[in-house]
């Protein structure tokens, strides 16, 4: 027997009970949309490119991204000097000064009276008492070569033979000397000197008035001779069989126009070139199109494309993933598997740095298989605790960290490569090493340096790295011309 459908109420209190069920539910639901918004914003605003993948300039794009301010990093730096012990620390070079032969010597004598009144002017000498030396440079001042260019008559025929100019000197009448224009490309490429501050800098100091138009010229200059030795840079980077890639984006033009440094290197070569973030750009410098070695890159797509038809294989950085995975623990506070898989990611860092000091082609067993399963663990307990939004895929934001959690669950091999094959980097940073622990010194384009971490792995911040390796001869880098 089934029962009557029950009738709506004539009481006028049920049907305002049933109305105001209707709003609170409504409203219950507006609330919990608005909440998740929140959440949201708070997240990115908290978020910056120390703490997630975010390239170093969003660090001032929107407000509550912003790193530490000068006078906070430097009160920092003085608390933590102060639990140093004073003089050089471990792996620091130092420097001294020592006695040498004078370039020039300069007398002094007395003046004035003895105690006795009698002038000191026509007073015997008893040779010097002691010395000291001083380190000067000379006044800088910029110096007017005028080049005349004589013509000579041959003795035997009469005709005139003129001069030739110098090497170095343009056919035009009044043209600025190599070394100031070398002077303009060494502050603005290597003290990254503001072009008009480099202007004034060189009219400050060597009295000589530029434009910033030469300035300008200079570096379009340097870069046509230094042409040959970029194109064998990049040959050389794009026949190396490990070869790490990045890009980061970079004021270029006129006010609020960016573009992208893309960056290849290995640990004797780095590269860049300016252009957009598209595949035609990676293209066009040469590289990633003959390049068939492993690929040490963060998870852009671009990297992963198949018109990379010769790559042998990746490696993603562990240093974006390490970034990634303290964001997911800033975004689950209560959640243990971000910091579990940094555990195990940093001990896998220390393995393979001791297995490369031993000459080893690979992490031993003993000492990678619990850290393999200490990382699989945490990104199963991640997979499970942050679900995947319903939707089309790459056009449904999802959760914090779910994307990444699912790279490294079907991309395993792509993650962990480096430790069956020490040859190749756990991170694009080219950073396994600090320098206290007198390894890689590692210098960043956008003034980041990192943090000495678990086995001496320094996080350098994310890209524009230049490596060098300690005892080397140095690194070389080939610049392509904006």
């Amino acid at each position: 027997m089934t029962g009557a459908p029950e009738e709506p109420s004539a009481d006028p209190r049920d049907s305002l009970i049933r109305e105001q069920a209707e709003k609170i539910a409504a409203l219950e639901a507006l609330v919990a949309g608005l909440r998740e918004q929140l959440e949201t914003l708070l997240r990115d605003k908290s978020r910056n490119s120390g703490s997630s993948s975010l390239p170093p300039s969003s660090d001032d794009a929107l407000p509550g991204r912003e790193q530490p301010s000068r006078q906070q990093c430097r009160a920092a730096e003085r608390a933590a000097g102060k639990k140093r012990k004073r003089g050089g620390q471990p792996g620091s070079p130092g420097a001294s000064m020592t006695w040498e032969t004078a370039g020039r010597t300069e007398d002094h004598y007395p003046q004035g009276a003895c105690s006795c009144g009698t002038g000191l002017a026509g007073a015997g000498d008893l040779g010097v008492t002691r010395s000291c030396q001083q380190e000067e440079i000379p006044v800088p001042e910029s110096e007017r070569v005028q080049h005349d260019l004589h013509t000579l008559k041959c003795p035997g025929c009469g005709k005139g033979h003129c001069a030739p100019r110098p090497p170095g000197v343009p056919a035009s009448a009044l043209p600025i000397g190599p070394r100031l224009r070398a002077l303009a490309v060494y502050l603005v490429i290597h003290q990254h000197v503001p072009v008009d501050r480099c202007r004034q800098l060189i009219a400050d100091v060597t009295g000589a008035d530029v434009s910033c138009g030469f300035v300008h010229s200079c570096l379009k200059k340097a870069s046509s001779l230094a042409a040959g030795t970029v194109a064998l840079i990049r040959k050389l980077i794009a026949a190396s069989p490990v070869a790490g890639f990045d890009e980061t984006t970079l004021r270029s033009g006129p006010a609020g126009v960016k573009k992208y440094v893309h960056g290849a290197f290995t640990v004797e070569y780095s590269a860049f070139w300016l252009g957009t973030r598209g595949l035609d750009t990676m293209e066009d410098a040469g590289i990633l199109p003959g390049f068939a070695g492993i690929a040490v890159t963060d998870r852009y797509a671009n990297y992963w494309n198949p018109r990379w038809e010769h790559i042998a294989g990746h490696q993603a950085c562990l240093a974006h993933l390490l970034r990634d995975f303290g964001d997911c623990a800033e975004a689950y506070p209560a959640a243990i598997w971000p910091v579990q898989a940094q555990r195990a990611l940093r001990g896998m860092i220390h393995a393979w740095n001791n297995a490369v000091d031993q000459g080893l082609p690979a992490i031993p067993a003993d000492a990678l298989k619990p850290l393999d399963r200490e990382f699989r663990h945490a990104v199963l307990a991640g997979l499970a605790s942050v679900p995947r939004v319903p939707g089309p895929k790459n056009q449904v934001r999802q959760k914090p960290g779910r994307e990444m959690l699912e790279f490294c669950n079907g991309r395993r091999d792509d993650v962990l490569r480096f430790t069956k094959d020490t040859s190749v980097w756990p991170t694009n940073d080219l950073a396994s090493y600090c320098t206290s622990c007198g390894g890689w010194r590692v210098r960043g384009l956008a003034g980041r340096s990192g943090r000495c971490r678990a086995g001496g792995f320094s996080i350098a911040g994310g890209s524009d790295i230049l490596p060098w390796r300690a005892g080397a001869a140095g690194c070389a880098v080939g610049v392509a011309a904006a």
